[in-house]
């Protein structure tokens, strides 16, 4: 069996952080983000890395993200833009209806589709996911063929103190994925966490709450489902500028219909991440410890 490959969705627009976040400075070297995720991935197994991002940023990833890590990192570009393996009928109702919104992590993905031949996993660029759980991910895709994974994080410890967040919520029963809820505005205040519906309503959420933070990883014919999939979005969201097509959606309807089971595995991990712009002095903090600490050089790819 071929060794794992690492996806990483890097074509974000980061409205809410207000600039590129997935190339923004980070360690203390000038790394970005992603730069640790990609090192504990190679030394945990997995054999190359594709960088999904759009060709209006191709200029500023290849300056500075690849020319950083120079032939230490084996890795393909798949290019993720409006019209990618779009139908033109449907492109064009985009364009009409001024849609601005990206079609999605799950459009993501399969923009990246012909490049992967081996069981693969799917990470954010602007996340921190540790060494630990690349290790556990590697292992599953490693071993098992035929079987999705998840590593799932605590709600409590994936919170940003500036505003609301993005999470899927899990269900989970005998170490396995029942059910993925994209909640879309999950916030801490006054000692409480809860979610706010697009009609107002709010919802409390356990601090334990198992949800994910896009680290999936999948078996290569998992592809053809995940297309399948989106195409059915398309067809029945292309009148909604907002709506988009994500990762856990998928996953969910994937495990709703006995098509792939996820297994949740468990790591001692840390997480943290930059979703607006005043998280990146706490991120620059805490990469700075784990740096001072011994657990990544000072310069990842000198």
């Amino acid at each position: 069996m071929k060794e794992p490959i690492l996806v990483v969705l890097a074509a974000g627009i980061g409205s809410r952080y207000g600039g590129l976040k997935q190339v923004d400075r980070i360690g203390t070297s000038g790394e970005a983000l992603l730069d640790y995720s990609v090192y504990d991935a190679l030394r945990s197994g997995f054999e190359k890395v594709i960088f999904i991002i759009r060709h209006d940023i191709e200029k500023d990833f290849r300056e500075l993200v690849l020319s950083r890590m120079g032939t230490r990192v084996p890795y393909e570009l798949a290019f993720q833009d409006a019209d990618t393996l779009i139908p033109p009928d449907v492109y064009a109702e985009a364009q009409r209806i001024k849609r601005v919104k990206p079609w999605g992590t799950s459009h993501a993905l399969l923009c990246a589709a012909d490049k992967i031949d081996a069981p693969f996993a799917v990470i954010n660029a602007d996340d921190f996911y540790s060494k630990e759980a690349f290790e556990v991910l590697s292992a599953h895709l490693t071993a098992e063929q035929n079987e999705g994974a998840l590593v799932p994080y605590r709600l409590d410890k994936t919170l940003s103190p500036q505003g609301s967040v993005a999470r899927g919520v899990c269900g989970i029963a005998d170490g396995y994925l029942v059910s993925v809820e994209e909640l879309t505005a999950i916030s801490r205040r006054d000692g409480r966490i809860f979610n706010t519906a697009l009609d107002g309503t709010e919802r409390d959420l356990a601090p334990d709450t198992p949800v994910s933070m896009n680290f999936w990883g999948f078996p290569p014919e998992a592809i053809p489902y995940i297309r399948c999939y989106f195409e059915e979005f398309l067809k029945t969201s292309v009148g909604d500028p907002k709506r988009e097509c994500y990762i856990p959606h998928t996953v969910d309807w994937l495990i709703r219909n006995k098509t792939l089971s996820f297994k949740a595995l468990s790591a001692e991990a840390d997480w943290f991440g930059v979703t607006y712009k005043e998280d990146k002095a706490s991120t620059t903090a805490r990469v700075a410890e784990l740096v001072a600490r011994g657990v990544y050089p000072a310069s990842l790819w000198s």
